[in-house]
Protein backbone atom coordinates (compact mmCIF):
# COMPACT_ATOMS: atom_id res chain seq x y z
CA UNK A 1 0.00 0.00 0.00
CA UNK A 2 1.42 3.89 -0.76
CA UNK A 3 1.08 6.02 1.71
CA UNK A 4 0.45 9.72 0.55
CA UNK A 5 3.55 12.01 2.02
CA UNK A 6 2.71 15.34 3.08
CA UNK A 7 3.63 17.91 1.35
CA UNK A 8 6.20 19.86 3.02
CA UNK A 9 8.35 22.99 2.03
CA UNK A 10 11.30 20.72 0.50
CA UNK A 11 8.47 19.44 -1.84
CA UNK A 12 7.56 22.64 -2.80
CA UNK A 13 10.83 23.97 -3.60
CA UNK A 14 11.07 20.72 -5.49
CA UNK A 15 8.03 21.96 -7.83
CA UNK A 16 9.19 25.23 -7.95
CA UNK A 17 12.23 24.35 -9.59
CA UNK A 18 10.80 21.63 -12.21
CA UNK A 19 8.45 24.79 -13.05
CA UNK A 20 10.84 27.45 -13.50
CA UNK A 21 13.37 24.60 -15.26
CA UNK A 22 10.32 23.87 -18.08
CA UNK A 23 9.25 27.54 -18.67
CA UNK A 24 12.99 28.00 -18.91
CA UNK A 25 13.28 25.10 -21.63
CA UNK A 26 10.55 25.88 -23.58
CA UNK A 27 10.47 28.70 -26.58
CA UNK A 28 9.08 32.31 -25.92
CA UNK A 29 6.59 32.50 -28.20
CA UNK A 30 5.99 36.52 -29.34
CA UNK A 31 2.15 36.68 -30.97
CA UNK A 32 2.02 40.44 -31.93
CA UNK A 33 -1.14 42.07 -30.48
CA UNK A 34 -1.72 43.71 -33.72
CA UNK A 35 -1.98 40.77 -35.99
CA UNK A 36 -3.75 42.16 -39.60
CA UNK A 37 -6.23 39.29 -40.72
CA UNK A 38 -6.51 39.50 -44.35
CA UNK A 39 -9.71 40.12 -45.97
CA UNK A 40 -10.15 36.85 -47.46
CA UNK A 41 -9.57 35.10 -44.14
CA UNK A 42 -12.04 37.02 -42.44
CA UNK A 43 -14.43 36.85 -45.60
CA UNK A 44 -14.16 32.95 -45.29
CA UNK A 45 -14.56 32.80 -41.25
CA UNK A 46 -17.94 34.80 -41.88
CA UNK A 47 -19.28 32.72 -44.16
CA UNK A 48 -18.64 29.63 -42.23
CA UNK A 49 -20.24 31.34 -39.24
CA UNK A 50 -23.16 32.15 -41.91
CA UNK A 51 -23.11 29.08 -42.85
CA UNK A 52 -23.17 26.72 -39.71
CA UNK A 53 -25.86 29.38 -38.60
CA UNK A 54 -28.16 28.69 -41.29
CA UNK A 55 -27.29 24.44 -40.69
CA UNK A 56 -28.20 25.22 -36.89
CA UNK A 57 -31.55 27.18 -37.73
CA UNK A 58 -32.79 23.99 -40.50
CA UNK A 59 -31.94 21.46 -37.63
CA UNK A 60 -33.37 22.90 -35.02
CA UNK A 61 -36.84 23.07 -36.94
CA UNK A 62 -36.43 19.76 -38.38
CA UNK A 63 -35.75 18.70 -34.74
CA UNK A 64 -39.04 20.66 -33.45
CA UNK A 65 -41.18 19.26 -36.67
CA UNK A 66 -40.12 15.70 -35.96
CA UNK A 67 -40.88 16.51 -31.81
CA UNK A 68 -44.12 17.64 -32.85
CA UNK A 69 -44.90 14.59 -35.40
CA UNK A 70 -44.19 12.13 -32.60
CA UNK A 71 -45.99 14.01 -30.34
CA UNK A 72 -48.88 13.48 -32.31
CA UNK A 73 -48.42 9.89 -33.42
CA UNK A 74 -48.16 8.96 -29.70
CA UNK A 75 -51.04 10.51 -28.69
CA UNK A 76 -53.17 9.31 -31.68
CA UNK A 77 -52.09 5.83 -30.95
CA UNK A 78 -52.79 6.09 -27.58
CA UNK A 79 -56.16 7.22 -28.40
CA UNK A 80 -56.83 4.32 -30.57
CA UNK A 81 -55.24 1.78 -28.17
CA UNK A 82 -57.58 3.01 -25.43
CA UNK A 83 -60.65 2.52 -27.67
CA UNK A 84 -59.43 -1.05 -29.03
CA UNK A 85 -59.20 -1.85 -25.01
CA UNK A 86 -62.57 -0.58 -24.47
CA UNK A 87 -64.21 -2.81 -27.61
CA UNK A 88 -61.96 -5.63 -26.43
CA UNK A 89 -63.57 -5.09 -22.50
CA UNK A 90 -66.53 -5.11 -23.66
CA UNK A 91 -66.60 -8.17 -25.99
CA UNK A 92 -65.05 -10.04 -22.88
CA UNK A 93 -68.04 -8.67 -20.97
CA UNK A 94 -70.22 -10.08 -23.25
CA UNK A 95 -68.92 -13.38 -23.31
CA UNK A 96 -68.14 -13.78 -20.01
CA UNK A 97 -71.70 -13.12 -19.13
CA UNK A 98 -72.89 -15.23 -22.19
CA UNK A 99 -71.10 -18.06 -20.45
CA UNK A 100 -72.77 -17.93 -17.39
CA UNK A 101 -75.66 -17.69 -18.88
CA UNK A 102 -75.23 -20.71 -20.56
CA UNK A 103 -73.89 -22.70 -17.41
CA UNK A 104 -77.18 -21.53 -15.78
CA UNK A 105 -79.45 -22.78 -18.58
CA UNK A 106 -76.82 -25.88 -18.78
CA UNK A 107 -77.70 -26.67 -14.74
CA UNK A 108 -81.97 -26.46 -15.71
CA UNK A 109 -81.61 -29.09 -18.01
CA UNK A 110 -83.33 -32.37 -17.28
CA UNK A 111 -81.94 -34.67 -19.70
CA UNK A 112 -78.90 -35.59 -21.46
CA UNK A 113 -80.44 -34.83 -25.22
CA UNK A 114 -81.39 -31.34 -23.93
CA UNK A 115 -78.00 -30.42 -22.98
CA UNK A 116 -76.56 -31.31 -25.87
CA UNK A 117 -79.38 -29.26 -27.52
CA UNK A 118 -78.62 -26.18 -25.07
CA UNK A 119 -74.89 -26.81 -26.08
CA UNK A 120 -74.98 -27.34 -29.87
CA UNK A 121 -77.39 -24.08 -30.07
CA UNK A 122 -74.73 -21.99 -27.67
CA UNK A 123 -71.72 -23.08 -29.46
CA UNK A 124 -72.96 -21.92 -32.83
CA UNK A 125 -74.19 -18.55 -31.56
CA UNK A 126 -70.64 -18.12 -29.32
CA UNK A 127 -68.43 -19.18 -32.89
CA UNK A 128 -71.19 -16.18 -35.04
CA UNK A 129 -70.59 -13.89 -31.66
CA UNK A 130 -66.79 -14.51 -31.35
CA UNK A 131 -66.14 -14.35 -35.59
CA UNK A 132 -67.96 -10.37 -35.34
CA UNK A 133 -66.08 -9.67 -32.33
CA UNK A 134 -62.55 -10.77 -33.86
CA UNK A 135 -64.32 -8.71 -37.33
CA UNK A 136 -64.64 -5.58 -34.91
CA UNK A 137 -61.28 -5.60 -33.38
CA UNK A 138 -59.19 -6.29 -36.51
CA UNK A 139 -60.47 -3.76 -38.40
CA UNK A 140 -60.17 -1.25 -35.14
CA UNK A 141 -56.73 -2.59 -35.22
CA UNK A 142 -56.01 -1.85 -39.13
CA UNK A 143 -57.73 1.38 -38.21
CA UNK A 144 -55.18 2.62 -35.45
CA UNK A 145 -52.43 1.21 -37.25
CA UNK A 146 -53.08 3.83 -40.24
CA UNK A 147 -54.16 6.91 -38.48
CA UNK A 148 -50.93 6.19 -36.21
CA UNK A 149 -48.56 5.61 -39.33
CA UNK A 150 -50.25 8.15 -41.81
CA UNK A 151 -48.65 11.39 -40.22
CA UNK A 152 -45.07 9.97 -40.45
CA UNK A 153 -45.29 8.55 -44.20
CA UNK A 154 -46.60 11.93 -44.65
CA UNK A 155 -43.61 13.97 -43.16
CA UNK A 156 -41.54 11.17 -44.58
CA UNK A 157 -43.27 12.08 -48.50
CA UNK A 158 -42.12 15.84 -47.50
CA UNK A 159 -38.91 15.83 -46.15
CA UNK A 160 -38.12 13.53 -49.94
CA UNK A 161 -39.65 16.06 -51.45
CA UNK A 162 -37.54 18.73 -49.79
CA UNK A 163 -34.58 16.89 -50.50
CA UNK A 164 -34.85 16.61 -54.46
Amino acid sequence: MVEATPVTASTKKVAKAATSAFEAAMPKLDIPTNLEVPAVVREMAEKGVQNAREAYEKMKASAEETTDLLEDTYSTASKGVAEYNAVALESLRTNVNSAFDYFGLLLGTKSVSEAVELSTGHLRKQFDVLSAQAKELSTLAQKVATDTAEPIKASVEKTMKKAS
